[in-house]
């Protein structure tokens, strides 16, 4: 297990903890090398999203049956997929392509509410998996189970891989505004630093043109290389130092957005108010298929090492929902799994 896993369910007595002990905790942790607060995994992660962007289409097929078929045979041991594998007469042992991959049944939402339990590897230790829930953006939370020192480490390798795109380096000073709550007072303070990551958390909440001033203020007083933002409070940021005639007084790297759509409009008018490039991503909490922005193209493209893409028919505009398998978690595989999120397929 990484350390990282094992200190995760401290995370929120670390956040409400006063700002001296944040920063002693934190510059402590971040003194541990990469190895152990990430575990093993985390370097053959970065090793992975370093190489791929260089492998062959047959290398990239080879790694994905060998890998859906490692998820299936681990699916295979719960009760529910055991089940629902015998009712369409599939057997993983005799998975050899990945045309045979539609033969097995899609999973819902709805599947993942009713059956979590039922879905989960019983050869795996509770003490080997860790509970997560989604932030219920589409009205109801959805719980589900990663897998210790294997799924955080792996996301983490892949975000700083794709970062990197956009001139990120482990270790830059980021802001962030990502919906982090930082006092429960109206007049509160905005932001606190994060230690650990070496990261200024802002609060998206508070970010009104009433208090822009205090976010100019703290973004000039940290300096940020990178401004990690929501899309909506990026251009909300952008849209006050417009109107105000505000500026600020460093230049970032890149802007880095993720978690909702961003727009070709938006994104050029980010760039153009801040002065940098914009890197868009799109992933989601279950960690199942990933996908960003190219070095040279703001097209978005899926990370074929990180979870298998599949997507389904397109609609009256030509949107086709997201289908992914999971590889690597073998705690609570996710087959087929529809992530109600649809996307246009570019022209080839």
């Amino acid at each position: 297990m990484s350390l990282e896993d094992a200190l995760y369910p401290l995370l929120k007595l670390y956040e409400a903890a006063p700002q001296p002990v944040k920063s002693l905790a934190g510059r402590a942790y971040r003194a541990i090398p990469a190895s152990l607060r990430y575990g093993q995994s985390y370097s053959r992660f970065q090793n992975e999203a370093r190489e791929v962007e260089s492998w062959s289409v047959e290398q990239i097929r080879h790694y994905q049956i060998k890998a859906l078929h490692e998820s299936l045979i681990a699916a295979s041991k719960a009760p529910y997929y055991a089940e629902r594998f015998a009712a369409r007469g599939v057997d993983p042992a005799k998975f050899e392509s990945l045309e045979q991959l539609t033969d097995y049944p899609l999973l819902t939402k709805q599947d993942l509410i009713l059956h979590r339990e039922q879905m989960v590897n019983p050869e795996f230790d509770a003490n080997q998996r860790l509970y997560i829930t989604t932030g219920g953006s589409s009205g109801v939370p959805v719980g589900f189970y990663l897998h210790k020192g294997v799924s955080r480490p792996k996301e983490q390798a892949y975000l700083e891989a794709q970062w990197s795109r956009r001139g990120y380096r482990v270790g830059d000073r980021v802001a962030v505004i990502r919906g982090g709550v930082t006092s429960s007072k109206a007049r509160g303070g905005i932001s606190y630093f994060d230690a650990t990551r070496n990261w200024l958390i802002l609060s998206s909440y508070h970010l009104t043109l009433e208090r822009l001033s205090e976010y100019i203020a703290a973004l000039n007083k940290f300096q940020p290389q990178h401004l990690h933002a929501y899309p909506s409070a990026a251009l909300m940021l952008a849209r006050g130092l417009e109107q105000t005639g505000s500026k600020l007084d460093f230049a970032l790297t890149s802007v880095l957005c993720g978690s909702e759509k961003l727009t070709r409009e938006s994104q050029s008018y980010l760039e153009q108010v801040f002065g940098a490039r914009v890197f868009h991503w799109y992933g989601h909490s279950e960690r199942v298929v990933l996908a960003a922005q190219g070095r040279r193209s703001n097209h978005l493209y899926f990370w074929p090492t990180y979870g298998f893409v599949e997507f389904g028919e397109p609609d009256a505009d030509g949107h086709c929902e997201v289908i992914g398998t999971s590889f690597h978690n073998h705690v609570m595989p996710l087959i087929r799994y529809r992530t109600g999120d649809f996307v246009k397929l570019a022209q080839q």
